[in-house]
Parts: C-alpha cells; sequence; structure tokens
C-alpha cells in the first residue's frame, strides 16, 4: 500500500478560541476549506472518518449537518490518535473500492467550554473513588516510575516545554509569543506531582480536516500530494492500572508496522509530529518511536536534540504544549506534517523535508496509531 494514497486537502480553524461555532460547526467549517483546496466539491465525498468527545454518533451528526451521504464511514474513537488511525483505515478503504474521496474531520470547543474536560468515556471504579483526576494523575504516576527507573529530572522535562516554546514562536498562529524558561516551568504550580501547569498541554478550541484520494486520481488535482507510505496502530489497555509497563508503550509496535511498510527507518526521518499532551507522555513516545534508546529521553531532551536546531525537527507549530489541544490533537499532528512536506510551514520550515512521522497517543498511552508521509521525491 506504499504510496498509493494521498492527502489533497488539509485545513485548521479556530485553534485557540472559537467565536460561537459548536463542535459540528468547526467540523463543518474545516472541511469545506479542504474539501475546497482539494480541488473538490462536497458531493465528491463518499467516505467519511470522524470521532468526538461531544457526540455519540458523529459520523451522523456531521453527515445530517452538512448534507453529506457517504457510502464508507467510520468512527473508530481510541482517543487523539483517532485520526492516525483513521488515516489507516481511509487508505485501505480507498485501495479496496469502497470509497473514492475520503473526509476526516474533526472539531472541539474545549476551551469556550470553560476547560471543563468533556468526554463521553467512562472511568475505572478502580481508580475514580481515589482522586484519580484524569488525565493529569495518570501521568504523573508514570512520570514518577520514569524518574525511579531512569533518573529522569523535572528539569529535563521542563525541556521539553520549553522546545516546544521555541517552536511555536515561528508560527504566528500559536497563541503565546513570549519565550518560555525551564525556570518558569518549574516555578509553575504544582498540578500533580512532579507534574507542573507548563508541563501540560494548553486547552483550546479547534477544528480540522484532510481529504484523500488515490495517488492516480491525486494527480488530476490542484494541491501538491502527500503520499501515505505507512501505518501502523497497536494498543493495550483503557486505564493506567491496567498499563503492563508504565515506561514503555505499545507505540513500539504501532511505529514498527509503520516503519517497516514505508520502508524507512527513524534516522530518515525529517520531520517529526507526535502527541505532546504531557512533556513525559512525549519523552517516552520519542523512545518508543526509534528516536532515542529507552531511558535516555530526558538526556536527548536536554541536549537540545528537540529545538529547533536540533537533530529532531519535533512538533513544528509548537505542538500540544505551546500551539493548540482541543481536546484532541492527531489531526492537528497531520496538518502540520503535510505543510512540511510540500514546503509550505513558513518560518519553521525544514529544508528540503520529505519524510514525516506521525505519532497519536490515545488516553494514558494506552492506543497508539502512527503514520509516515512523504513527498512525491520519497517515493
Amino acid at each position: 500500500m506504499r504510496g498509493e494514497v494521498a492527502i489533497v486537502g488539509i485545513a485548521e480553524v479556530d485553534t485557540f478560541q472559537s467565536d460561537g461555532r459548536s463542535p459540528v460547526g468547526l467540523m463543518a467549517e474545516a472541511s469545506r476549506q479542504a474539501i475546497t483546496e482539494a480541488g473538490l466539491i462536497l458531493g465528491d465525498i463518499d467516505g467519511l472518518f470522524t470521532s468526538s468527545a461531544y457526540y455519540s454518533m458523529p459520523s451522523l451528526t456531521f453527515s445530517e449537518y452538512v448534507g453529506l451521504h457517504p457510502r464508507y464511514t467510520d468512527s473508530t474513537a481510541v482517543g487523539g490518535c483517532s485520526f492516525e488511525a483513521h488515516v489507516g483505515h481511509a487508505a485501505a478503504a480507498i485501495r479496496a473500492g469502497l470509497c473514492d474521496y475520503a473526509l476526516i474531520t474533526y472539531g472541539s470547543t474545549q476551551r469556550s467550554d470553560k476547560g471543563k474536560l468533556v468526554s463521553t468515556a467512562e472511568w475505572s471504579p478502580y481508580e475514580q473513588p481515589y482522586g484519580m483526576w484524569h488525565p493529569i494523575s495518570p501521568m504523573a504516576m508514570i512520570a514518577q516510575r520514569h524518574m525511579h527507573q531512569y533518573g529522569t529530572t523535572s528539569e529535563q522535562l521542563a525541556e521539553v516545554a520549553v522546545a516546544a516554546r521555541q517552536w511555536a514562536l515561528r508560527n504566528p498562529a500559536a497563541p503565546y509569543q513570549t519565550p518560555l524558561t525551564v525556570d518558569d516551568v518549574l516555578s509553575s504550580p504544582v498540578i500533580s506531582s512532579p507534574l507542573h501547569k507548563f508541563d501540560c498541554c494548553l486547552v483550546t478550541d479547534g477544528g480540522a480536516a484532510l481529504v484523500l484520494t488515490s495517488a492516480e486520481r491525486a494527480r488530476d488535482l490542484p494541491a501538491t500530494p502527500i503520499y501515505v507510505l505507512g501505518f501502523g496502530e497497536a494498543a493495550d489497555h483503557r486505564n493506567v492500572t491496567g498499563m503492563p509497563d508504565l515506561t514503555t508503550t505499545r507505540a513500539e509496535e504501532s511505529a514498527a508496522r509503520a516503519y517497516a511498510m514505508a520502508g524507512v527507518r527513524p534516522s530518515e526521518v525529517d520531520t517529526a509530529h507526535v502527541y505532546d499532551a504531557f512533556t513525559i507522555s512525549l519523552l517516552i513516545l520519542l523512545e518508543d518511536l526509534g528516536f532515542c534508546a529507552k531511558g535516555e529521553g530526558g538526556a536527548f531532551a536536554g541536549s537540545g536534540a528537540i529545538a529547533p536546531g536540533g537533530s529532531l525537527p519535533l512538533n513544528t507549530n509548537g505542538g500540544g504544549l505551546s500551539y493548540t489541544h482541543p481536546g484532541m490533537l492527531g489531526l492537528f499532528l497531520l496538518t502540520e506534517a503535510v505543510r512540511q512536506l510540500r514546503g509550505q510551514a513558513g518560518d519553521r520550515q525544514m529544508p528540503g523535508a520529505a519524510i514525516s512521522m506521525v505519532h497519536g497517543m490515545g488516553l494514558t498511552l494506552g492506543a497508539h496509531a502512527s503514520v509516515v508521509l512523504g513527498a512525491e521525491r520519497a517515493l
């Protein structure tokens, strides 16, 4: 399936604060823009892929809202990595002839909802009664374990947040245009020990959309096609008390499948776009995706490797820590990867970027989906 399907349209809307739009309204506006960029009309879309914390049947809610009549729908919900999973599902559906033009879309008004965690998820009776504050308390437990096992420090976690802000300063759409220092992170309030306020992602609104079709059809469309080179999924738990190992995740497996399909190694990746809901979760994912050895994520981040000018251009728009995080981040990782591979990332553009790794996680590092994207020269 390598290179047989391409992304031909992308869009993001209201990535910080929406002006009165509903979640499905954000989905609709982002979809309109992505479909237009692809040189298509709504009636061309016959495959719909979406997930939502607001709607129990989001594909039906969206279809009714915009008047869409898809012949193939997928509402797979595995948390923030749902949309990386949707890329693989859409590629398979297009290749099988189940749809010709697939739309992946998402919208959230998490910030307009005053920061209240909107979720239809059920919580574990073995965690909730004991004061587990989702998702920060489970992530704090994971951080404590990584620190105990590998000697990771709060200063090293802070470097992750600092690097994200440095990238955000190159993105005019990022909401906070002031530098962040390690001291700023460490002096911010402790939310759940050892994690501070700036170890945690932003709370924003936002909508995004992608349009995919076959590589053959993509040649006749106006936007520069970006090809799906490989993808993979893996999962093993819903709640942190079911996590087999607090410092190693199934991202190892999803990434291995994506790399194998794409025929690339981590060292060949030009830009990486990895879910950064928390500094600790990003650090662990960098290890599991093969960008550094297990236990060395702290030293890797502390070396400046993930900051501008480092060896791994990571979350070049500022990521969830300094750009946007509207409940689920996965689709916004994909849109930034496409911009980099098209050469449209402005001041944060990485020259000659041809291969990008995009990785999403769901819940407390329980679900994982990896996608390798490539420009035409990567084929």
